[in-house]
């Protein structure tokens, strides 16, 4: 009455070096959607800092703000009285060509006059009055909502 152990027929007996699952035929998803999260998260930090240009302080007014569906032109005036169109300096007498070439819609186009705090009323006035005279009408100036 004894017991046969690993005999050849009734044993499981493993051959060496063959192992006894298949192979796997999938994707492990959890590395591509680690990278993914991270990627997220990098470009939700980055993002607000692309949509600042010129830093300028602007007033503030009770006004709301608007609702645009498109990106419209921006002149800025800082602090110097310097003018930056759309981000890059510009020089003053060069303003109205430099429009011409960037705007879209032609005299139609909206543009935006964001002017610092500290500078002079009069800057202002006469960036607008050369955009004015240049033939654009939808001219606006840019101020901050005021905080309570």
């Amino acid at each position: 009455m004894g017991m046969s152990v690993g005999g050849a027929k009734g044993g499981s007996r493993r051959r060496r070096g063959v192992p006894r699952y298949a192979a796997m035929a999938e994707i492990n998803m959890t590395p591509f959607i680690d990278v993914m999260l991270v990627l997220l998260i990098i470009f939700m930090v980055a993002a607000p800092l692309l949509a600042t240009g010129v830093p300028i302080d602007l007033p503030q007014t009770k006004a709301a703000a608007l609702n645009i569906d498109q990106k419209p032109l921006s002149v800025a005036i800082d602090e110097k009285g310097s003018v930056f169109l759309a981000d890059q300096p510009v020089d003053i007498a060069n303003l109205p060509e430099q429009l011409q070439a960037m705007s879209k819609e032609g005299f139609d186009e909206r543009i935006y006059v964001r002017g610092s705090k500290g500078v002079p009323y009069g800057r202002v006035a006469e960036v607008m009055s050369i955009i004015t005279a240049a033939g654009y009408k939808k001219v606006a100036l840019v101020t901050e909502q005021e905080r309570k």
